[in-house]
């Protein structure tokens, strides 16, 4: 999706977690291993986004783990969403930021496919605790990859 405005946008980050692994893509522009996310589009909340960036990136269904405060409170136009684990602000080129909702997430399986023709990178691995600390990653993706799995995995 086009940046929706020129100084900042608003994306998503899914950490999925599958029993004692993480999920990490391919990032077909950085070449680096990072979790699954994307822009928050205009027509969307951050809850929609998630699923829809993890439908096209990976063609997994998931499960957001957290539970809105009031879960109870839905009204015509008023609903509560689950929040995020984490937010973050980041720069992606000299004059333009994301600020990110990052989310845990878990699969029922571990069959990914691309859904969505402009995510190029097919590249996905699943990833043990182990892993992560033999990987060259940023330091906030393997601290959440990590904590995902400290969470949401399976021993």
């Amino acid at each position: 999706m086009p940046h929706i405005h020129d100084k900042i946008d608003f994306t998503v980050e899914v950490f999925i977690v599958h029993k004692d692994k993480v999920l990490l893509r391919m990032h077909d522009k950085f070449k680096k291993w990072m979790s699954v996310g994307g822009h928050i589009e205009l027509h969307e909340d951050p809850i929609e986004a998630a699923h829809r960036e993890v439908k096209e990136e990976v063609g997994l269904e998931i499960e957001l783990v957290g539970s809105p405060l009031f879960p109870g409170v839905e009204e015509k136009e008023y609903r509560d969403l689950i929040p995020p684990v984490a937010l973050s602000r980041h720069r992606v080129t000299p004059v333009h930021d994301h600020v990110t909702l990052i989310y845990f997430a878990r699969a029922k399986s571990t069959d990914t496919k691309v859904t969505y023709a402009e995510d190029a990178s097919e590249e996905c691995i699943w990833c043990t605790k182990e892993d992560l600390e033999k990987m060259d990653l940023w330091q906030n993706v393997k601290a959440y990859a990590l904590e995902a799995l400290n969470r949401l995995g399976e021993e």
